[in-house]
């Protein structure tokens, strides 16, 4: 396994502590890609798309999250909502 897989397998299973909160709203997160810039592109499903606080789920939850979990991160959108792109 190269570090980007690894990596790749980090921001997954930060991704999995925070879905059991988006699920109990009707949304969901989907890893879209790992740049080789380290950029994490999430693409934010059902309910959390047009959530007026999808925003603050976002930063708060998702981003944190991941940041905890792999700090080598550079950045991390959303690739579905234009607030967070």
């Amino acid at each position: 396994m190269d570090s980007k897989e690894k990596t790749i397998e980090l921001i997954e299973q930060a991704l999995e502590t925070v879905r059991p909160y988006l699920h109990a709203d009707g949304g969901d997160v989907k890893l879209v890609e790992l740049t080789d810039d380290m950029t994490v592109i999430l693409e934010l499903q059902g309910s959390c798309q047009s959530c007026p606080m999808s925003a603050m789920t976002f930063r708060a939850g998702l981003e944190e999250s991941i940041r905890k979990a792999v700090p080598h991160v550079s950045k991390v959108i959303a690739s579905n909502v234009a607030a967070l792109a």
